[in-house]
């Protein structure tokens, strides 16, 4: 993984040494709250409904066990134990005081962490996929070139004060785990007709109260264009992006109302005059970023040894779990096991101190001391040999992480909601618990089979319910909380939003209609079609027939 040289360590040292002198003068009311808020955005600190919440970057999702074990320091030093996995691969603390903020940052910097631009109108934390590197079906290490923009967008001078808050994504596999179409800025990494590797570019997707898939700009970028490239479309979305409206101020705004070929034109005419410039991104830079993602030093092993398919055969719970919770390795005898932070009785994304230290030991002597961080609330090992999977699992057992639930009805996003953000219409975490605990049972979820059910607590979907192959809202009704509901959202390479099936549900009606949905889809499904597949095949109305005839 990247290790910090001295310029990136003197910079969030520096960063730390600042922000202590802005947080004592705010103690000491020098500075008014209005007044600190710009300077605590600009290091990951919000002020949400009970306490200030501090979100720390977790680049495309990499973490060392080292730095694993910092994260569980600061949740059980400074907050109340835990920390909150995200969507974007971030973790969040919820309740830390503003006097500490200092320390835990400089705890961070020891550690090469930073909360630098995860909040304001800047770039966010660039995401990628959990599985780059050693996902079978990858063109190449999606990480290297995520690395790349995060050094060229981190305290960007032309890009500092954006119209609005700005996300990128990178994927190398024709498997979107990304949401890279839902994105400000999408990079797909694929090969042209002549097999060289290079990058399509969309811009204009996203969710929020307004969501859109994006949109291509340009179908192939060589490599050594990428960064003129983006800061192309950067310049075009800086300059026209507007700034006179909060909710008009995305790039997917601009690209709808502007139209993608006038905002293709723009573009390409702005990359002119920069590109073959000071922005051309070096073979010598691409192998040095390349040198830090070295595969670990892998072992030779056959792809199933007859011990684990023993095992296999003879427990059946260990073999739901690898049904669910791995994936293939492109190297022989290892394999991808991702880690399920949705237990029935706790908060998606949630994990304790002590299960952080205890990850951090199973990445140790199983995945070569890293682990990574998912856009759907779990973590994952990236490099575990089959044969130790077994021993792994029942490791796993013992501290509440081995729920064979990943990609079911069980594995639910979900916002903070309510219970912490200012933002908040309603509750979401309560009702997701609500819905996980009616389908615990896991041979009932396998039965459902591939689902994605997403929940955010207002529309600025943090919990991407617009993607949701069940996708639930929170909306205030005169005081009340209620929920709406939407079908057949996909953050996939087949990207679609939800359709939104009709008036929402009170917090005691919903978790019924979401078994009234799935009951229709075990009813009408053919044999062997997910959830996803019947609605696209059926439409709307036979779910919502039955939903509101049940309600």
């Amino acid at each position: 993984m990247y290790r910090y040289d001295e310029f990136d360590q003197r910079l969030i040292d520096e960063r730390v040494a600042q922000f202590r002198e802005q947080v004592a003068r705010r103690l000491s009311g020098e500075l008014t709250e209005d007044e600190f808020k710009p300077l605590r955005l600009m290091n990951g600190v919000y002020l949400q409904l009970h306490a200030y919440m501090l979100r720390v970057s977790i680049p495309y999702g990499l973490l060392s066990s080292r730095q694993l074990r910092m994260l569980a320091h600061i949740a059980r030093t400074y907050d109340r134990d835990y920390g909150h996995f995200t969507t974007r691969q971030n973790i969040q603390y919820n309740w830390p005081k503003l006097e500490d903020l200092p320390d835990i940052l400089a705890d961070l910097a020891s550690v090469e962490m930073h909360a630098i631009q995860t909040s304001g109108n800047s770039f966010r934390n660039t995401t990628a996929d959990q599985y780059a590197g050693v996902a079978a079906d990858e063109v190449e290490d999606s990480r290297i070139y995520a690395e790349i923009i995060r050094q060229w967008s981190t305290l960007h001078p032309e890009f500092s004060f954006l119209p609005r808050k700005f996300k990128i994504a990178v994927t190398a596999s024709p498997k979107d785990r990304t949401a890279v179409w839902f994105h400000d800025i999408g990079v797909i990494m694929h090969r042209d007709e002549q097999g060289e590797v290079g990058f399509e570019i969309l811009a204009g997707g996203g969710q929020g109260r307004t969501p859109m898939i994006g949109k291509t700009v340009r179908k192939f970028v060589p490599k050594k264009h990428l960064l003129s490239y983006l800061e192309a479309i950067m310049r075009v979305y800086n300059m026209l992006g507007r700034r006179d409206n909060l909710f008009k101020a995305r790039i997917k705004i601009l690209v709808h109302e502007t139209g993608i070929d006038e905002f293709r034109r723009l573009v390409e005419a702005e990359w002119a005059q920069i590109k073959n410039g000071y922005l051309d991104l070096p073979q010598a830079e691409i192998d040095r970023i390349t040198d830090h993602f070295q595969p670990p030093a892998y072992e030779t092993l056959a792809d199933a040894s007859p011990e684990f398919k023993k095992k296999l055969r003879e427990d059946k719970d260990f073999a739901t779990w690898i049904t669910a919770n791995t994936a293939a390795h492109k190297r022989s005898g290892y394999a991808i096991v991702n880690l399920s932070l949705k237990p029935i009785g706790v908060p998606p994304g949630d994990l304790t101190s002590a299960q952080m230290d205890a990850v951090a030991d199973l990445a140790d002597r199983y995945s070569f001391g890293e682990l990574r961080a998912t856009h759907e609330q779990n973590l994952t090992f990236a490099d575990v040999r089959k044969t130790d999977l077994y021993a792994l699992w029942q490791e796993l057992k013992k501290h509440n992480l081995a729920t064979a639930n990943v990609g079911l009805i069980g594995d639910i996003i979900c916002c903070p909601g309510l219970d912490y953000c200012a933002l908040a219409n309603a509750r979401s975490i309560p009702v997701a618990q609500r819905i996980a605990r009616r389908f615990q049972d896991l041979k009932r979820q396998h039965d459902i089979g591939p689902l994605r059910l997403k929940m955010s607590g207002c529309i600025n979907a943090c919990g991407h319910h617009h993607v949701g192959h069940i996708g639930i809202l929170g909306v205030d009704r005169k005081g009340e909380e209620y929920y709406q509901i939407t079908l057949g959202g996909s953050a996939d390479e087949h990207a679609s939003i939800g359709d939104i099936l009709g008036p929402a549900f009170p917090s005691d009606k919903v978790v019924d209609a979401v078994e009234a949905l799935i009951d229709t889809y075990l009813d009408i499904r053919n044999d062997g079609e997910a959830f996803l597949e019947t609605y696209r095949r059926v439409g709307k109305e036979p779910f919502k027939e039955r939903l509101y005839a049940t309600a």
